[in-house]
């Protein structure tokens, strides 16, 4: 398996001005870590990468996945994590849960496992929205993995978290990329994260120096 960005462009909508320009990237299993200020296409490349949005120039080869943005592609090989989390709030953790495995046509018992692995099994029956911010994240991201998806795309899934949510996290994010073998790209600015990257790509030097901020004085 292996997604690769060739000379990569985007620019949304009415605007002039690329997000991406002439990106060339090579992403292999493992965890991938996307680092750069806010702004500069982190998470723009994420959607790319799972197919929800088309590149305005160039193209993303996903050697070993069905075509990005099929069907098949969304239901059962890729699972994103936006910073939205896109949960179910007034139905319960097991039923968010449950409903990922079913789209996705894997055992209840693997959601059940996840659940367990980030520490969510004593609220299976709260309703998400009575929840914490730390514990919704990891209930989306249990969502994701609980797929078993070759692909896992992460959007910012420490922000302002607390080390014992975040620990949390990055060690289920660890072992999930340990045990599948699957690509894995998380988008933060978080340095707490850098210990579990396999491979660290810096937006602040991959950017034509004309894109990057002035500096602070």
């Amino acid at each position: 398996m292996m997604l690769a960005c060739r000379s990569l462009t985007y620019r949304y909508p009415g605007s002039d001005t690329p997000v991406l320009d002439g990106l060339d990237l090579e992403i292999h299993p493992g965890i991938t870590l996307l680092r750069g200020y806010s702004g500069c296409g982190k998470s723009t490349l994420l959607r790319l990468l799972g197919g929800l949005l088309r590149p305005s120039a160039g193209s993303i080869e996903a050697a070993g996945f069905p075509p990005p943005g099929s069907q098949r592609f969304l239901r059962s090989s890729c699972a994103i994590v936006f910073q939205e989390l896109n949960l179910l709030p007034i139905a319960s953790v097991w039923r968010n849960i449950a409903l990922s495995c079913r789209i996705a046509g894997v055992p209840l018992d693997d959601g059940r496992d996840w659940l367990d692995r980030l520490g969510l099994v004593a609220f299976l029956h709260q309703r998400v929205e009575k929840l914490s911010g730390g514990q919704k994240q990891r209930v989306a991201i249990a969502r994701a993995m609980c797929k078993s998806p070759p692909l896992l795309l992460l959007d910012e899934p420490t922000s302002g978290l607390d080390d014992d949510n975040t620990r949390i996290i990055l060690n289920a994010t660890t072992r999930f990329a340990d045990n599948t073998g699957a690509i894995c790209v998380i988008a933060s600015h978080d340095h707490r994260v850098d210990p579990i990257a396999h491979e660290l790509v810096d937006f602040h030097r991959i950017l034509p120096a004309a894109e990057q901020p002035a500096p602070l004085d």
